[in-house]
């Protein structure tokens, strides 16, 4: 499985799932794009990849910021000529009651985790109908596919990039656009680490392998996904969890 002479675009790529995605394609030979808001973390991670003889660089985007969307997309086109892989994978939630989530709360976890990935993919698909091929990777959640305490709108969220990537894979594929997703569980991030230790502990109690998924792991499958290996695959959604849920 290689990636070379691909150009691939990672949100969320300064940490955590992103930042292991972004090194593993560099690894296997991408032309990688750190996408991310966070412009410090972001050239750390694509320095990191240069100093190993990695192609990389850092560019920065919001993904609620339809501008900066826009922005991103012109450096991108214009610098590399195309966008073979774009990998959604930036995304934010927070363990909290429905009844507290007030509206600043809903919308950043909407815009974050929902909107994002439709402006990133709006951004990029049209130049990959063009060019009649392309993939796209979209980071949801099995919080998306089975619902999760204490994460409704979060759940919400990330269900809708399920639909979100099911009904594109069914727009893209007579362009060889191929569109998949990739679920998560409980997975070792500074993101999860941030959450209060209960329910840390409730969800390793819940996985049958008894520990949280490495950031790798997932990227692995992102990889996959966006490889030859998956070229009869598209509108698939793919739970790397542990076995937390065991749902068709």
């Amino acid at each position: 499985m290689r990636f070379d002479e691909k150009v691939v675009l990672v949100t969320g790529g300064a940490s955590g799932i992103g930042a292991a995605t972004v090194r593993g394609f560099a690894a296997l030979g991408a032309d990688v794009l750190v996408a991310d808001v966070n412009a410090a973390r972001g050239e750390e991670v694509a320095a990191g990849i240069r100093a190993e003889k990695g192609k990389a660089q850092f560019v920065r985007v919001d993904v609620t910021d339809v501008a900066s969307i826009k922005a991103c997309r012109e450096l991108v086109l214009s610098s590399r000529g195309r966008l073979d892989v774009l990998a959604n994978v930036a995304g934010w939630g927070h363990i909290q009651p429905f009844v507290e989530n007030d509206d600043a709360f809903i919308d950043k976890v909407m815009a974050l985790n929902l909107r994002g990935p439709i402006e990133m993919t709006r951004a990029f698909f049209p130049s990959m109908i063009e060019r009649k091929g392309g993939r796209i990777v979209n980071v949801s959640s099995d919080a998306g596919r089975v619902g999760s305490l204490g994460e409704s709108v979060y759940s919400a969220a990330k269900g809708g990039v399920i639909a979100f990537t099911k009904s594109l894979a069914r727009e893209g594929a007579r362009h060889g656009v191929l569109v998949n997703c990739v679920c998560p569980g409980p997975t070792d991030t500074p993101l999860l680490k941030s959450e209060p230790e209960k329910f840390l502990e409730a969800f390793l109690k819940a996985i049958p392998l008894r520990r949280f998924a490495k950031p790798s792991e997932i990227a692995d499958a992102i990889l996959f996904m966006a490889s030859s290996r998956a070229d009869y695959v598209t509108g698939q959604v793919l739970s790397v969890s542990g076995g937390i849920t065991m749902v068709g």
